[in-house]
């Protein structure tokens, strides 16, 4: 085999594992570059998305996942005044998706699937505590200096994927400007095991909950419900983290007589940010390397898998098939295109809608969500567009 047949890919979170499944599974082979000595146990992404369960399906995944998860039939738009809410059921999507729900599943369970898939193949070459110091490209190929337990090496490839994340050296090797903003709160995330479910009424497994001060979202994974708070800009980090202020934030969601049972706090900043260009010659990147946006909605992973299933059987084909490398703009404009036109405007205006000052118009936006879902037509519209299925499709339309 030559090197020049192979694909290098850096990163291996849930887009850059994925990425390196679809191309061996269709013959390609990898090598798959990773700073950190394992897999991350990351805690942020929690939420597939019905579209992304069928693409995964057909890798033979989603069924690897669904006993790790919870289906989640339903998801919720609820006020925390009031204690009203809207709930949307997914079950309406069944002539649309072969999993008309979303499975409620940490994506370090995505990555640990997929690796032992990915050694079973023979084609996928894995280089844990390596990091890449430097990337070259040359008229059909490009060359990578790594450091790694080995020392340094030189590695190269016909071509390189970067799904390295927000700080990825990748996009910022190849000069691409990442365009947008970063939000002045930070998003403070507790799991805790306190059952939330016996305390409000009807809660679903999936809840956005809107409030003129503090909306929050609540959401579960198996054992465990996730509750993430918006915080205060102007306050320093360390006392965002003072356990008596975090035990506050939950108390004054559900007051209880006890403290809260917390196992793990996670802050963090959120970005609604694009990349300026998703390639630069022979290298391309896809995932948070490409975008970021904010949480509400679970659109960020699901994104970034979205792009590497558009992305990698375009690289099968030039690299197998002799296709026009035109592919790799192609995937630019129905990926870059749609996360600006759908995913950066959805999650934005997910935002707005939570922090929602007036309770009137709070309770207003459930009736009127309420009102819509009561229609079998909208529902199924409002449906596909909050759970990804237009957005895919409108992408793969784009020529």
């Amino acid at each position: 085999m030559l090197s020049k047949d192979r694909v290098i890919i850096v990163g291996a979170g849930p887009v850059g594992c994925t990425a390196a499944l679809i191309l061996v599974q269709q013959g390609v082979p990898v090598v798959l570059v990773e700073r950190e000595p394992e897999l991350a146990e990351d805690l942020r992404g929690s939420t597939f998305h019905p579209p992304t369960l069928d693409m995964l399906d057909d890798l033979g995944v989603t069924e690897h996942l669904l006993p790790q998860g919870l289906i989640a039939p339903t998801y919720q738009y609820r006020d925390r005044a009031t204690g009203a809410y809207a709930e949307f059921d997914l079950s309406v999507l069944k002539s649309h998706t072969r999993h008309p729900y979303r499975l409620q599943c940490e994506q370090y369970k995505l990555t640990r699937t997929v690796l032992p898939m990915l050694e079973a193949s023979g084609l996928a070459e894995i280089r844990f505590s390596t990091q890449v110091t430097s990337i070259d490209q040359g008229r059909d190929s490009v060359t990578i200096a790594i450091d790694g337990p080995n020392g340094p090496e030189i590695l190269d490839g016909r071509y390189l994927i970067g799904a390295d994340g927000g700080p990825s050296m990748v996009r910022k090797a190849m000069g691409i400007e990442f365009e947008g903003f970063t939000y002045p709160e930070r998003f403070l995330v507790v799991t805790t095991k306190f059952p939330f479910e016996d305390h409000l009424e009807n809660l679903s497994y999936v809840n956005y909950i809107s409030d003129a001060e503090e909306f929050c979202v609540i959401l579960r994974v198996p054992g465990l419900w996730r509750v993430l708070f918006p915080t205060d800009p102007d306050e320093v980090e360390a006392d965002v983290l003072e356990p008596a202020r975090v035990e506050g934030l939950l108390q004054g969601l559900v007051a209880t007589d006890t403290s809260y049972d917390k196992a793990h706090i996670t802050l963090y900043r959120v970005h609604q940010r694009v990349a300026k260009s998703y390639r630069r010659g022979n290298v391309i990147i896809a995932g948070d390397a490409a975008h970021l946006n904010n949480p509400l909605g679970g659109m960020g992973m699901n994104g970034g898998l979205h792009d590497v299933f558009n992305l990698c059987p375009k690289l099968v084909d030039i690299m197998r098939n002799g296709a026009s490398e035109d592919l790799l703009d192609l995937y630019q404009r129905q990926r870059r295109d749609i996360t600006i036109e759908f995913i950066q405007n959805q999650t934005m205006q997910n935002k707005k809608n939570m922090e929602q000052t007036s309770e009137a118009e709070r309770l207003q936006h459930i009736a009127d969500l309420r009102t819509m879902l009561a229609d079998p037509e909208q529902a199924v519209a409002f449906l596909r567009r909050n759970n990804m299925i237009d957005a895919l499709e409108r992408a793969n339309a784009i020529t």
